[in-house]
């Protein structure tokens, strides 16, 4: 199928100032910061690969026509997050994509293959959640934070038992957080998406299962990492300036 022309910038986001964990390389993270760029955003980045996140900078400065900050972190150490929030400085909006993935059936899968898929997926998103609430309500100004989940975590698939529980803890957090959130006026919410297309993807599954995940995909095909950040730009906008608490399934997939 045809691919939908790519958008161009409406400045949705105009005047905001936006921090995108894990945007380095050519996944969602990057395509959602240099979307936010084109929709009038000053954004920041991080990401715990400092090559690829120094080359990412210099693509999304082209975009904004001026550097961004980049900061290398890793959302497993407390230190690391604390330090980024605070080079990053004040901000309106966070969006939450760093993740970690693997395969393994429950039966072969040891504590540590469990324990560093939640870490980074479900506890990574909770400490830097946690600290973005924490600077926005100091900050008065309200706010918005966009998770990035997983349909996997609603769809049973085999392999992915501790993938599948982090994203659904992301979206129980995502849940409660807005629910606390919103007295001082930050909105919180999620996108699931199911199957979007990038180099490092193809890098981890065989071409066998990537033709299955495809097949199932009422397009017939997987989402461009771009058609995943234009619904995580919608929910920072204010033209979601109602919604929190929702986890907004990005996806074509039939059951």
């Amino acid at each position: 199928m045809t691919l939908p022309p790519y958008p161009s910038g409406h400045q949705l986001l105009e005047g905001k100032r936006v921090l995108v964990t894990a945007a380095a390389g050519t996944g969602i993270g990057f395509a959602t910061a240099k979307r936010c760029a084109e929709e009038g955003a000053v954004v920041a980045i991080s990401d715990k690969h400092e090559r690829r996140l120094a080359e990412s900078a210099a693509r999304l400065a082209e975009v904004m026509g001026r550097d961004p900050v980049a900061v290398a972190c890793d959302v497993t150490r407390e230190d690391d997050v604390q330090r980024m929030f605070d080079e990053v400085g004040a901000f309106d909006i966070l969006v939450n994509n760093a993740g970690l993935g693997g395969t393994a059936e429950l039966a072969d899968m040891t504590d540590e293959q469990w324990s560093i898929v939640l870490d980074v997926t479900l506890t990574g998103t909770m400490r830097c959640t946690r600290e973005a609430l924490r600077r926005l309500r100091l900050q008065g100004t309200g706010g918005a934070i966009v998770n990035n989940a997983s349909v996997i975590g609603w769809r049973a698939q085999a392999g992915q038992a501790h993938y599948a529980a982090a994203k659904a803890g992301v979206m129980a957090l995502t849940r409660t957080a807005a629910v606390e959130a919103a007295a001082i006026g930050v909105r919180v919410n999620a996108v699931a998406p199911s199957l979007a297309m990038h180099e490092n993807l193809a890098k981890v599954t065989t071409d066998e299962l990537l033709a299955e995940l495809t097949a199932r995909e009422a397009f017939g095909r997987a989402a461009e990492p771009w058609e995943i950040a234009n619904v995580i730009v919608f929910l920072a906008s204010e033209y979601a300036s109602y919604l929190t608490g929702e986890v907004l399934s990005v996806s074509s997939q039939h059951p």
